[in-house]
C-alpha cells in the first residue's frame, strides 16, 4: 500500500481545498529526477530573503512567500511514486516532512515569534548530531570552522557573518511578539551568553591585530547585551503557556519527525522505560552485590589513563566483535571527544558517568561516527546528503545513540566490569525521566521547572542534582524543539523494532543473522527516520502508511 500513499496525499489536499482558478492543480509525474529537482527548489526557498543583511522572518515577508511554498508542496503531492523502488519512495517522504516541517512552523511553533532563542547567532562547537539541535536562524556564526590566527579570507569571511548580528537583534525586537512565557525567560540565558562568547573571541590569537574585526566583534556585542536588556524589560509582560499542545505534538511527530507515535503513545513509552531502567539498575546492583564497586578518578592524570584504556576498550569490541564495519575515520572521530577532568564539584551527568567509566558515554558518541562518515562518505542521493531540516534526523541519530548504549552492553562491551552496566541503566532512566517532563511541558500540564523536576528526581543516584545547568539547558531545549527530548527513548525503541524485524526476516528465510550487517545496512541509510530506515532495511512499511493517515491539510 505505501508506494501509493503520495498520490493519495495529493488527492486528498486538492479534495480538501477550496477552488483556486489562479492555482491550477501541477501535473503528475512518476519520473525520480523530478522530486531530485524539486528538492534543489525547495532547499533554495527555505533559505529566507534577506533584511538590511539578515534572513527576514518578518509576518509580511511570510506572508507573501506561502503562494511560491503551496506551489512547491503541490508539486510534490503530485507525483506519483507507483514503481519507485523503496529508497526513491524514502527521499520523496524526507522532501515531504521537511515542507511539512516550514508549514508548521509558520503555523504553530513560529519559533522567530516565540522563542527568543532562535535569534541566537554565535555557535562555539559543532552539533554532535547533523545539525544545530532546536530551531535554528539562518544566519549563525559558525566559530568552529574557524582556526585562529585567521587567514585574510576567513578574517573577511568571520566580519561578514558577525554584521548579521546587530541586524537580526533589531529585527527581532519587531518580530518577537509572543507570549510564551518559559520560552521567553529561559531565551535570555541564551542571549546574555552569546555576548560572553563575543568577548571570547576578542582573546583568540591574532584577532586584536585586526582593527576591522575588532569593530565588528564590538558591534555584536553591544548589539546583543541591548537585545538582552530589551528582553529582560519584556519578560515582565509574559504570562502564556510554551507547550504546543498534544494534538499539535501528534501531528509534529508523525508528520515532521516521522515517528509512528502519538503524544500519548510516548508518554507510555517512557514511563515503560522509566520503570524498566530503575528495576534493572537494582537487579544489577544485586547480581554485583559481591563485586568491588566502581570508583571515579580522581586527578587529571587518572581520568587520561581511564579514557585511554575505555578508547581502546571500546575500538577493540566494535572490531573484534564484528559490532559494525570499523571505518578509518571512526578512531580519529572518537579521540577528539574523550574529555577530561573535571573537578568532582562541576561535574554534570554525562562526566559524572565517565569520571567512573567512559565507555557506556563513548558508545553514545556513535554520533561523531556518524558525522565523520557525512563528512568523509556522504550518501549517494542528493537528497540526503546533507542534514535534513527541522532536526527530522532525531529519531535517527539520538535513538541510534542511545540504543547502542544497551546494545554493546548486551553484547559483551562490559564483559570485563559489570559493574558498568549499573551506568548504562542510569543513563537510560535519565533520558527517559527527562523525556517524560518534556511531554507534560508540551502538553501545558507542566511548567519548564516543573518538567525539570521530573527529570531531578527520577535519575538513579542524585546525578542530575550536582549541576543544575545541564538541566536548564536541556528542558530549554525540549522546550524550543518538539519531539527532541523524546527521541532518545523512542528512537531507540524504533531502532529495537527494526532490529526485531530484521531479524525476524533472516530467520523467516533461513539466513543467518549478524549484528554487523544490521549496523552496516542502518548506516549505509544516512541519518534519516528510523521509520524510513525500517522500510528501507525490511520492505515492510506499516509504520510509514500510519504517517500518511495522520495527515490534515
Amino acid at each position: 500500500m505505501t508506494k501509493f500513499l503520495p498520490f493519495f496525499l495529493f488527492l486528498l489536499l486538492f479534495s480538501c481545498s477550496t477552488s483556486d482558478e489562479n492555482f491550477p492543480s501541477p501535473p503528475t509525474t512518476k519520473d525520480y529526477q523530478d522530486l531530485v529537482n524539486l528538492f534543489h527548489e525547495w532547499r533554495t526557498f527555505e533559505n529566507p530573503p534577506l533584511l538590511d543583511g539578515a534572513p527576514d522572518y518578518s509576518a509580511a515577508t511570510f506572508e507573501k512567500r506561502m503562494p511560491e511554498f503551496k506551489k512547491l508542496q503541490a508539486r510534490l503531492l503530485a507525483m506519483d511514486t507507483t514503481g519507485w523502488a523503496v529508497p526513491e519512495q524514502v527521499d520523496w517522504y524526507i522532501v515531504w516532512a521537511e515542507m511539512n516541517g516550514y508549514d508548521f512552523n509558520y503555523r504553530i511553533l513560529k519559533p522567530w515569534v516565540r522563542d527568543p532563542a532562535f535569534y541566537k547567532c554565535l555557535w562555539i562547537y559543532r552539533s554532535d548530531v547533523p545539525a544545530h539541535e532546536g530551531p535554528t536562524n539562518h544566519g549563525t556564526t559558525e566559530i568552529w570552522t574557524y582556526d585562529f590566527p585567521l587567514t585574510e579570507a576567513e578574517k573577511e569571511r568571520l566580519i561578514n557573518d558577525l554584521k548579521i548580528i546587530p541586524s537580526l537583534n533589531k529585527q527581532a525586537q519587531g518580530n518577537l511578539t509572543g507570549n510564551a512565557k518559559d520560552l521567553w525567560i529561559a531565551g535570555i540565558r541564551d542571549i546574555r551568553r552569546q555576548s560572553e562568547n563575543l568577548r571570547n573571541i576578542l582573546k583568540q590569537e591574532g584577532v586584536e591585530n585586526h582593527s576591522d574585526l575588532v569593530e565588528a566583534i564590538q558591534a555584536a556585542i553591544q548589539s546583543t547585551d541591548k537585545f538582552a536588556i530589551w528582553l529582560e524589560e519584556e519578560s515582565k509582560t509574559k504570562t502564556g503557556p510554551s507547550g504546543i499542545g498534544k494534538e499539535n505534538y501528534t501531528w509534529y511527530l508523525q508528520n515532521v519527525h516521522l515517528v509512528p507515535l502519538t503524544w500519548e503513545d510516548e508518554v507510555m513509552i517512557l514511563k515503560r522505560e522509566l520503570a524498566r531502567s530503575w528495576a534493572a539498575l537494582k537487579l544489577e546492583e544485586h547480581n554485583n552485590r559481591h563485586l568491588t564497586e566502581l570508583v571515579s578518578v580522581e586527578s587529571p592524570k587518572a581520568y587520561d589513563e581511564l579514557a585511554e584504556l575505555s578508547a581502546q576498550s571500546f575500538m577493540n569490541f566494535l572490531e573484534n566483535d564484528e559490532i559494525v564495519t570499523v571505518k578509518d575515520y571512526f578512531e580519529p572521530a572518537l579521540r577528539v571527544h574523550l574529555g577530561q577532568y573535571v573537578p568532582k564539584e562541576t561535574r554534570n551527568f554525562f562526566w559524572i558517568t565517565a569520571h567512573y567509566d567512559p565507555r557506556p558515554l563513548y558508545s553514545h558518541f556513535y554520533h561523531w561516527f556518524e558525522l565523520a562518515r557525512m563528512d568523509t562518505e556522504p550518501h549517494s542521493s542528493e537528497i540526503r546528503k546533507e542534514p535534513l531540516l527541522y532536526n527530522i534526523f532525531d529519531s535517527r541519530n539520538e535513538g541510534v545513540a542511545t540504543a547502542v548504549e544497551e546494545m554493546f552492553m548486551q553484547a559483551g562491551l562490559y564483559n570485563d566490569n559489570p559493574r558498568v552496566k549499573e551506568i548504562v541503566y542510569i543513563m537510560i532512566a535519565q533520558r527517559a525521566a527527562r523525556g517524560l517532563g518534556s511531554l507534560y511541558a508540551h502538553a501545558n500540564e507542566m511548567t519548564m521547572e516543573e518538567a525539570g523536576s521530573i527529570h531531578s528526581e527520577y535519575t538513579p543516584r542524585g546525578w542530575m542534582k550536582t549541576e543544575k545547568e545541564l538541566l536548564i539547558f536541556e528542558q530549554h531545549l525540549y522546550l524550543r524543539q518538539p519531539g527532541y527530548g523524546t527521541s532518545y527513548i523512542t528512537g531507540k525503541y524504533l531502532v529495537e523494532n527494526a532490529l526485531a524485524e530484521y531479524a525476524r526476516l533472516k530467520e523467516l528465510n533461513e539466513e543467518t543473522f549478524q549484528i554487523k550487517d544490521f549496523f552496516d545496512h542502518l548506516n549505509s541509510m544516512g541519518n534519516i527516520p528510523i521509520s524510513l530506515g525500517h522500510w528501507e532495511m525490511t520492505g515492510l512499511g506499516e509504520e510509514v502508511e500510519r504517517l500518511g493517515k495522520s495527515t490534515e491539510f
